[in-house]
């Protein structure tokens, strides 16, 4: 009960008491008019009048026919996806539709295997989902959930105490939502009963279900549905699965039926959450905690089931609906499908294809199958539905969806290998879902949960004595871990492809080795595949040319014809071909957009990447590639409803990169059928580029039509190049071929393999396939390595040793290798694992391609500003054709200058010019003398400057006439809302990064850390400033003052966690946790081997020239509801920081950024695509993220209409360089403002661009001492500049007559689209970015409320315990025991930072020693600190000291367990992450990435999932039972003991970086034998115990893990003694 009561004083504490007043009924406001949104204002009929809730009645429990009395109505009024139009051809799915619904959750289920249905399971049932409340969200109201439901077993006791005559074997129950509107509700009935009707099916009857509508808040109240249950009794004969199928069809008729009669609008309203004759699903837009109260029939005792599924949604989106809520009819997911609009659109492709016998010819009266407007889940589940209704087990159905990594896995190789021709034969039918999940499942038969590939869900199971199984994403959500420890018989998790399943009916329990036996031997999927498949190499053998295929001025002409540049050559295709990598670059991507550019551009550069942010994880190609593949097929796919041997005939690539060998083998093969067709168009001719499309795409259909199971579309001119023939771009023509097969039902009866001269980089190839080629023989790519290779240049280059000797072979190797690695990062960025998932998702965005274009060749993609018609590609594509046919011989490529900056190149916004001027402005080398007119020529170079940025096709508008400037708020209240921009120390210089900080401090603005901690010397206000302004505390810098300080107040916290402690945490004003980056959106951070310096790496506590490359950002932020537990975390450590969160601009965002604020960030920040300082990859700097300005003005509108816009401040930054931009970014609703590269350039920097290298010449961007002598910066000069800005932002506001910028943030309907002459086009439409969404409250209120907190907590009753804060204060020793429960999230948190905030990291010399009895919550002991001791007695949640810097953690299984601990898994994923020291350990097994991105900690743990050790800088840790894979990927120091009981564990190891051996020192093995001994001492754990107690036997079968930075220690070297009196321990 005291679980319960504590559950419910938690929900709805997102914000703290002073914010949580009741908020006054929502504001009808009139709809924005929106371009590109789907989703419009429903348009409420002046019939149908709302009534006060309160004037509603519950009515009695009873059978209720037809025509009965109805309630009251209520009109709805929010913003609802309109129906689909129902079409002959399949509807594409859109990406505007997809981006409004983005979710997150927790799930679980609890299951009888005796099949005892009683009212305990739903009693239990409820009591978990109140526990997973802080898993879900709230809106604006705090009152409205995401969604919250139940899945059980029909309730037939109670319904048949209504109904006594129900007959349960021939029933089903159907679970209704209605419009709240008594003409519609009659219709609603009047359709369902029409369609039982003519299907020969008979109404039982309806019943009202019994619902208290006063527990629903004001939000879900607008939206709230009648809800029904109506009874269909089936046909003669028809029980058990034909019942089951009868029930699905009529749903399916329904659903058409009220597409097809009701309003367009109200059509989502009505909406049958299950009918069934087994399973039914209460749910709704509730909190857990009322989810019983809502529904009545779930406190009624005669409510009975041997099973419930429950979930809890966390939706990000503005507006959560009824029918979303989970679970579904199959599935309950905790999750997001990242490849959705790709399957989607293959779905929609072959539905009509699908054919069982079961159905009896009526399949096409299931179709659509899906339906974009809905969520993942929602059509996921409508598929996995499908799948089981024909016959599909659910574990089949599953398994086939959602694959395992069954390559390089050594326990299913060795465990059931079989299931790896399953997985093969199934590829062929059905392209993977993919993305992070935890799929619960159930056909009322089965109940069971299966996770996806990567394991980045948490997913936890147990089972009591009683064979009750219970699974759910935290354990503890029942209470009872110790009330009822001797009942539990076991505890397990899922790991990375792992499913378990219960079978009510055998009574069995099945974990993923025997139900992948079962189900792979349920047919002979081995000789099936042997008749269907074949290798790329039984076609002919792959061969490399060794001689060019042109000569070199043949080859110079095509290159230029089709849009290569010199740059293009040698900084990309020439770097790939020598390296095999793709080429790295540094300072952002500062040209204009392809669209606003006056040089030609080719048509990929119109596109941007997406990439994943907080709803999903990017995962990481580098360090765990081994879930990743490359593979394709080539061929037609078969029937997945019936499938045989006969299911198709098709060809398996290794790779989707041919070679020309390959390519030929591919063309003439007769299997195949393949048949090639030519991309040229008559140049010269208007239209005729459009034309030549529709012949290509009407001659492809014909040919797929008789056959051809491959088109290979090929833009080779055979036979020379012909000025009059220019090639349509092989983008559009795959995109425009893709989308009309998908049209005409014909595309999963084809492939598509491009042959190209325009692939030639890694964004080429990903868009390729990205829009449907399923192959690409990038064909000038390779003949540009083969001529550079065999150029008199590079052999005299590789005689001179100025490059590696590479054959011809090796250089086209390269290349191609170049493009693969490129396309998994890619894939990675987005979370998707497979190419054969990302095939055809269309994961982009267009920024300036026109409707007309978008329409043929890209249907679905996000374009919002329109642009480019097919007749202007065409004119771009005729004036790069012409470049191949000069008047004058051509010598070398044009240089367009689009990564360097060029004289007669594309236009750079950072230019040398625009550096000098601002230089002379503020005085830098010049005393910091300032000079007004100089910054007035600074000004004007923009005002000259070519279109570069949207922004500047904009101008301000004013509805008033001008005030005099000294009526305008004062530049110091200016400069405070300005910030700078996440630059690390390590990427600049020191110098650079605390001239900065100190000139923000300086004008009370804000600079960030960045990425890499920060010295705690910094944090001292200077006091010994001489008369030349120098310190001797801060030599290196100059123009000091006494008083200054160069602390950031912004502290960052990135993936890498490099210096993250709990005094660094103290220290901040603000946090930001940076979960993107505008120069690599979706990777995480690099730093040069080069620039890691001695000081570098003791702040980050790595080691001094080893690269350092961050995870991707997945470790503890994949989903939302992963980083409200991180912005928890950091505000349980720091009540008094606000935290902010980074994020990127992409299309969607909005929708993002309210999760983020639903999630408790007090600030968010928005960063454009152009911004980045340090290395990054080519790609990643010019192709990933979106303009600022359309992500500042989606975030805006939509928390404006979220009613969330006054819960945060939001930053932008990205090219921020002057006062307009700050106007601007204002108007567009940023209440501040980020700088910064121009805050490098005001402090030196002259834009030599090599940042990447360490050889910055004035020292800025350097960490060699000689450079950074140069440093010529000084605070003031910084000063100069943003004082310069203020006053030209004053200005601005005068000129507009407004007398502070509160008055104009967020009035986007004070700019106008200027008049501007672009180039190319003249259909730019900037109408989304001047849409004025609403008022939007005062920004300085925002930005002074309170820090949001965590509400009441468990610490807070330690803290207030006098004995524990004396202890504290005066380094005493104190013991106390408390209980705990899951939702005592990051307990002992706020503990540790108090001690930090007294002490700092180390000098606390007391003894706070805490005992926690029960289950912890996520994050338990984070940020531990020396002298805390907490030992938990129980079991606990994710993150189990995370960022723990000192003090010790010890956890136990409560004493009376029954079960062994060292097989019991204990604590979650993802523990220790980002630790700087202390001591964990844990009697019992943890999850995985255990220790991930370690630096000091040293740890014992009993066993370990996949990705152990991942990323660890130093430390130790020890395991001493069984591990997953993957152990040691990018482990670059620290020392790892694995025990090895049965001879497997070398096989799981990633070698790339450690080497493994025994235990081979004195020193090493003393290590081991010291953290046994104290492992034994805090747990008293047996299996340690009986390690030591047979020592040398145990010894030997220990491995030791050494990263190359080890292996001169003691520890590991026999020949290198301990240093005398030196404590044995691996540090940093």
């Amino acid at each position: 009960m005291e679980t319960q009561l504590r559950a419910q004083q938690r929900a709805g504490s997102r914000l703290d008491s002073g914010q949580r007043q009741a908020l006054p009924a929502a504001p009808v406001r009139a709809p924005a008019p929106r371009r590109s949104f789907h989703a419009q204002q429903k348009n409420v009929k002046g019939s149908v009048q709302a009534q006060p809730a309160s004037s509603r009645t519950v009515p009695p429990l009873a059978a209720v026919v037809s025509g009965a009395s109805v309630l009251p109505v209520v009109t709805p009024d929010v913003v609802e996806p309109v129906a689909a139009p129902i079409s002959s051809g399949p509807k594409v799915a859109d990406m505007e539709e997809i981006l409004a619904e983005r979710d997150a959750c927790g799930v679980g289920f609890i299951a009888s295997l005796k099949n005892v249905k009683s009212h305990t399971v739903i009693k239990q049932a409820l009591t978990a989902l109140g526990c997973m409340e802080h898993r879900g969200a709230c809106s604006a109201d705090n009152d409205s959930g995401d969604g919250a439901g139940l899945m059980t077993q029909v309730p037939w006791k109670l319904l048949k105490k209504e109904m006594p005559s129900l007959n349960e074997t021939t029933t089903g129950v159907g679970m209704v939502f209605m419009p709240n509107n008594d003409a519609l509700e009659a219709q609603c009935k009047q359709i369902l009963e029409s369609v039982c009707a003519k299907e020969g099916v008979k109404v039982v009857g309806w019943r009202k279900v019994p619902v208290d509508h006063n527990i629903v808040g004001r939000f879900a109240k607008v939206t709230e549905p009648r809800i029904w249950q109506v009874l269909i009794e089936g046909k003669q004969g028809q029980v058990g699965d034909d019942l089951e199928r009868e029930l699905f069809l009529v749903r399916k008729l329904v659903e058409k039926a009220k597409n097809a009669e009701l309003p367009a609008e109200f059509a989502p309203d009505f909406y049958l959450c299950s009918l069934s004759s087994r399973t039914i699903v209460y749910k709704g837009m509730l909190r857990s905690a009322v989810v019983g109260t809502f529904y009545r029939d779930l406190e009624n005792v005669d409510y009975e089931s041997a099973f419930a599924i429950y979930h809890r949604r966390f939706s990000t989106n503005t507006t959560p609906k009824w029918p979303l809520a989970q679970p579904m009819r199959v599935l309950g997911h905790n999750g997001e499908i990242n490849t959705l609009q790709g399957n989607l659109n293959w779905v929609a492709s072959r539905e009509h294809e699908l054919s069982n016998p079961v159905w009896k010819g009526r399949e096409e009266e299931l179709t659509p199958l899906c339906n974009a407007a809905q969520s993942d889940s929602a059509n996921l589940d409508n598929v996995a539905e499908l799948l089981v209704r024909s016959g599909f087990d659910p574990q089949d159905a599953l398994m086939l969806l959602v694959p395992e990594a069954y390559r390089n896995h050594p326990d299913l190789m060795k465990d059931y290998p079989e299931v790896v021709d399953f997985y093969e034969f199934f590829e062929g039918l059905q392209e993977g879902w993919d993305g992070p999940a935890l799929l619960v499942f159930s056909d009322g038969k089965r109940v069971g949960a299966r996770l996806d590939r990567n394991g980045l869900r948490p997913a936890r199971f147990w089972r009591t004595k009683d064979d009750m199984i219970y699974v759910a994403s935290e354990v503890g959500v029942l209470g009872d871990v110790i009330s009822n420890a001797e009942n539990i018989v076991a505890k397990g998790r899922l790991g990375p492809g792992q499913m378990v399943c219960a079978d009510l009916e055998k009574g069995s329990f099945m974990e993923t080795g025997a139900i992948s036996k079962m189900v792979a031997t349920r047919k002979p999927y081995k000789e099936w595949l042997a008749a269907s498949l074949r290798r790329l190499s039984d076609l002919g053998e792959s061969t490399f040319l060794n001689e060019p295929m042109y000569d070199a001025a043949t080859m110079l002409r095509l290159q230029s014809a089709i849009g290569m540049g010199a740059e293009d050559a040698q900084m990309v295709v020439e770097s790939q071909a020598q390296t095999g990598v793709e080429p790295t670059y540094c300072m952002g991507d500062d040209i204009p957009l392809a669209v606003l550019s006056d040089k030609p551009h080719m048509l990929y550069n119109y596109f941007k990447q997406r990439f994943a942010q907080v709803t999903n994880p990017p995962i990481d190609p580098l360090r765990e590639g081994l879930v990743m593949s490359l593979e394709m097929r080539l061929g037609a796919r078969g029937n997945l409803l019936a499938p045989d041997a006969n299911s198709y005939k098709q060809v398996l690539l290794e790779s989707p990169i041919l070679l020309e060998s390959e390519l030929q083998s591919i063309a003439g093969d007769k299997t195949l059928g393949s048949r090639t067709f030519k991309l040229f168009f008559d140049a010269g001719k208007p239209g005729s580029m459009e034309a030549g499309l529709r012949k290509l795409c009407a001659d492809v259909e014909a040919a797929v039509r008789s056959g051809c199971q491959c088109v290979v579309l090929s833009d080779r001119p055979d036979g020379g190049l012909d000025s009059s023939r220019a090639p349509i771009p092989a983008l559009l023509a795959v995109g425009a071929v893709h989308h009309h097969l998908i049209r005409t039902s014909l595309r999963s009866d084809t492939s598509i393999v491009v042959d190209t001269a325009t692939c030639y980089s890694t964004h080429h190839a990903a868009m390729l396939i990205g829009f449907g080629a399923h192959a690409i023989c990038p064909y000038l790519g390779y003949e540009t390595s083969r001529q550079w290779r065999l150029s008199s240049r590079t052999v005299s280059l590789i005689k001179a040793g100025k490059v590696p000797d590479v054959s011809v072979k090796a250089a086209q190797k390269n290349f191609k290798k170049s493009l693969e690695k490129g396309v998994l990062k890619i894939l990675s960025k987005m979370g998707i694992s497979l190419l054969s998932c990302y095939h055809g998702a269309q994961i982009f965005e267009a920024y300036g391609l026109g409707k007309d274009v978008v329409d043929l060749c890209f249907r679905g993609t996000v374009s919002r500003i329109g642009g480019m018609s097919l007749a202007d590609l065409q004119r771009e594509a005729e004036s790069l054709w012409a470049k191949g046919f000069p008047e004058k011989a051509m010598t070398k490529l044009e240089d367009y200058g689009f990564i360097q900056s060029k004289p007669k190149g594309e236009f750079h916004s950072n230019n040398q010019t625009m550096a000098k001027l601002l230089h002379k402005a503020i005085g830098v080398g010049n005393g910091s003398a300032a000079d007004p007119e100089a910054y007035k020529a600074y000004q004007q170079h923009f005002v000259d400057a070519p279109v570069a940025v949207l922004r500047d096709c904009l101008d301000f508008k004013s509805d008033r006439s001008p005030v005099p400037i000294d009526q305008v708020e004062p530049a110091a209240a200016i400069m405070e809302r300005f910030c700078t921009g996440g630059m690390s120390l390590g990427a600049i210089s020191r110098e650079t990064h605390e001239t900065i900080a100190i000139a923000m401090n300086r004008i009370g603005g804000k600079s960030n850390s960045g990425e890499g901690g920060e010295d705690p010397t910094r944090w001292e206000h200077l006091a010994d400033v001489d008369g030349e302004g120098r310190s001797a505390a801060v030599p290196h810098l100059r123009g000091l003052r006494n008083g200054d300080t160069a602390t950031s107040k912004i502290k960052q916290v990135a993936s890498g966690r490099f210096g993250v402690t709990p005094e660094y945490i103290m220290n901040a004003d603000q946090l930001e946790i940076k979960i993107a980056q505008g120069a690599k959106p979706g990777e995480g951070g690099q730093l040069p081997g080069q620039k890691v310096s001695p000081y570098i790496a003791q702040l980050r506590r790595s080691k001094p020239g080893v690269p350092l490359i961050s995870p991707p950002p997945h470790h503890d932020i994949y989903s939302i509801e992963d980083l409200a537990q991180l912005i928890y975390d950091l505000h349980q450590v720091n009540p008094r920081a606000k935290v902010s969160v980074k994020l990127v601009a992409e299309a969607g965002i909005g929708v993002v950024a309210s999760g983020v604020a639903k999630a408790n960030a007090d600030i968010i920040q928005v960063s454009g695509h152009d911004g980045g300082t340090g290395a990054s990859p080519i790609s990643s700097i010019k192709h990933a993220g979106g303009p600022m300005e359309m992500g500042l003005a989606e975030t805006h509108q939509t928390l404006v209409r979220n009613e969330l816009r006054e819960r945060v401040v939001l930053r932008v930054d990205g090219g921020v360089r002057n006062g307009r931009d700050v106007l601007l970014g204002a108007l567009l609703g940023a209440d501040e403002f980020g700088f910064g590269t121009v805050a490098m350039i005001a402090t030196g920097c002259i834009m030599a661009r090599v940042c990447h290298t360490n050889n910055c010449p004035v020292g800025v961007a350097s960490q060699r001492e000689e450079l950074r002598a140069r440093f010529p910066g000084a605070p003031e000069d910084l000063v100069n500049y943003f004082h310069f800005v203020a006053e030209e932002v004053r200005a601005g506001l005068a000129q507009m007559g407004y007398k502070s910028l509160d008055e104009v943030i967020g009035r986007a309907d004070l700019l106008a689209q200027r008049p501007v002459k672009l180039a190319k086009t003249e259909g730019l439409d900037l109408s989304f970015l001047t849409t004025f969404a609403g008022p939007s409250g005062s920004s300085s209120a925002r930005r002074t409320q309170e820090v949001h907190d965590n509400g009441p907590q468990l610490d807070d009753r330690v803290i207030a315990d006098a004995d524990v804060m004396a202890a504290i204060q005066g380094h005493k020793s104190v013991a106390k025991s408390y209980d705990i429960i899951n939702i005592d999230r990051s307990a002992m948190g706020r503990v540790a930072g108090v001690i930090a905030k007294h002490h700092g990291d180390n000098g606390f010399n007391g003894r706070v020693a805490l005992t926690l009895t029960g289950s912890g919550g996520q994050s338990f002991g984070c940020f531990c600190v020396k002298g805390l001791e907490i030992k938990l007695v129980g079991e606990a949640n994710d993150y189990v000291g995370k960022g723990m810097n000192g003090g010790v953690i010890a956890i136990v299984p409560p004493p009376n367990s029954p079960f062994k601990p060292e097989a019991a898994s204990l604590v979650g994923n993802t523990c220790l992450y980002g630790a700087t020291g202390g001591r964990l350990y844990v009697n019992g097994r943890a999850g995985e990435r255990f220790a991930v991105r370690n630096s000091l900690a040293e740890a014992v743990v009993e066993g370990a999932g996949d990705h152990c050790c991942e990323y660890m800088t130093g430390g130790c840790v020890v395991v001493i039972g069984s591990v997953g894979r993957n152990v040691a990927a990018g482990m670059t120091g620290g020392l790892g003991y694995f025990y090895d009981e049965d001879g497997s564990f070398c096989d799981k190891v990633n070698t790339e970086i450690v080497a493994v051996q025994r235990v081979i020192t004195p020193a090493g093995e003393a290590q081991l034998k010291e953290l046994l001994t104290s492992h034994v001492k805090a747990t008293g754990s047996p299996k340690a115990q009986a390690l030591l107690s047979n020592w040398e036997a145990s010894l030997a079968k220990f491995w030791q893990l050494v990263p190359p930075a080890e292996k001169n220690t003691p520890e590991v070297n026999p020949a290198v003694s301990v240093p005398a009196g030196a404590k044995v321990a691996v540090t940093a």
